[in-house]
Parts: structure tokens; sequence; C-alpha cells
């Protein structure tokens, strides 16, 4: 999107966003700073990682010999590109940790904020 198209949509209150409804940035912000030359400069502003109670647990995974977090997040949520939510359900900042031990467990969760139904 050309920087004068990105602006006039900004200054006009639209949300303007250039990652995929899968990607984890796609709901955050972006904001405008200028530089000492007087440049505007916009950059996205700061994801927080979400509380583990935001998730409603559908099951469990056990992580097998060699198995990678990209498998796995096709499996349960038949993206690999939406392994970010996997993470985020099991507060790992690092995807690796999640598979890095054979025989620990991997929550599989609805997205965050996405209440369960207890009768289920």
């Amino acid at each position: 999107m050309s920087t004068s198209i990105q602006s006039l949509l900004q200054q006009s209150g639209l949300k303007t966003n250039t990652f995929s409804s899968a990607s984890r940035y796609y709901s955050i912000d972006t904001t405008t700073m200028q530089d000492v030359n007087g440049n505007s400069i916009t950059y996205l502003r700061r994801r927080f990682l979400p509380q583990p109670d935001q998730f409603f647990k559908l099951q469990e995974h056990t992580v097998l010999q060699g198995e990678r977090l990209d498998q796995v997040t096709v499996q349960y949520l038949g993206d690999p590109e939406r392994y970010w939510q996997i993470c985020d359900a099991n507060n790992a900042m690092r995807p690796e940790e999640l598979i890095e031990e054979p025989g620990s467990k991997i929550k599989i969760t609805l997205p965050e904020g996405i209440p369960g139904n207890s009768n289920a």
C-alpha cells in the first residue's frame, strides 16, 4: 500500500492491515512516529501474550519423538502457520519448547476468549 494512501486511511480512522487473518499480528494496530528528519515511520504496536485462562481446553496432545509443531498444528487447526495459537494457549514464548520433550503434553484449545461448552 502506498504511503500516501496508508496515511489517508490512518487519518480517516479506518484500520489498515497488511497481515493475513491467520497471522498473530492481524488484530494489532499500527502507529506512526517522526524520525529526526521529520519522516513518518509506521510501526506495529506491541503484542502482549494472552493469559492462559483466556483459553478453553479441548484436549491434550502427547508429543512424539521427532514431531514438529507445524505437524501438530495442521492436525488440530488445519493450517501450519497458526502454530502461534498453540504457543499462546500453552504460554510458550519459544515454539520449539513445546516439542523438545517426547511424552510432554500440549494443550489444544479454542481460540483466545472463545468460551467452551461445558456440556460438550
